[in-house]
C-alpha cells in the first residue's frame, strides 16, 4: 500500500562570512509542509569550515542567529514577534531573500511521506 505523499518547500541556510565576495557554506536546511503543520530547521556549525573562509568569523554571532531560525520556526517567544505569525508566514520570512551573513536558498518544492526524515536526508545531504 502506497502512503500518502505530502507537498513540501525547503531552503538551505547559509552563512556568508563576507557578503561582498558571495561565497558561502552550507550550514543548514529548513523545511515546510503545511499539511503535516510541519516547520522546522536543522543545522551545524563547522568551525574549521567557516574559519577557512573567513579566519576572523564571529561564530557565537552566527550561532544566535541560526538558534534565531530555530525559534522562529517553532514559534517560541525567543524568536519575537516573528515567531508569533502562522507557520507560512515564517517560513516565507525567514527564505526571504537578504544580504547578510546568515541567508536562505531560492525555495524548492517536492513531495514526501514524513517531512522530519526528508529534512535529516535533505541536511545529510546538503550540509554534512
Amino acid at each position: 500500500m502506497m502512503q500518502e505523499q505530502h507537498l513540501f518547500e525547503y531552503a538551505v541556510i547559509r552563512v556568508v562570512p563576507r557578503v561582498e565576495r558571495e561565497e558561502f557554506i552550507n550550514v543548514g536546511v529548513i523545511l515546510f509542509c503545511p499539511s503535516k503543520r510541519f516547520l522546522e530547521c536543522a543545522f551545524e556549525v563547522n568551525a574549521p569550515k567557516l574559519r577557512a573562509l573567513s579566519a576572523g568569523i564571529d561564530l557565537d554571532e552566527v550561532t544566535a542567529y541560526l538558534h534565531a531560525f530555530q525559534w522562529i520556526c517553532s514559534g517560541k517567544k525567543e524568536g519575537g514577534s516573528i515567531a508569533a505569525l502562522p507557520p507560512a508566514s515564517r517560513f516565507r520570512w525567514l527564505t526571504a531573500t537578504r544580504s547578510t551573513v546568515v541567508q536562505s536558498s531560492k525555495v524548492h518544492p517536492g513531495f514526501c511521506q514524513d517531512p522530519d526524515l526528508c529534512l535529516s536526508k535533505l541536511f545529510d545531504h546538503l550540509v554534512k
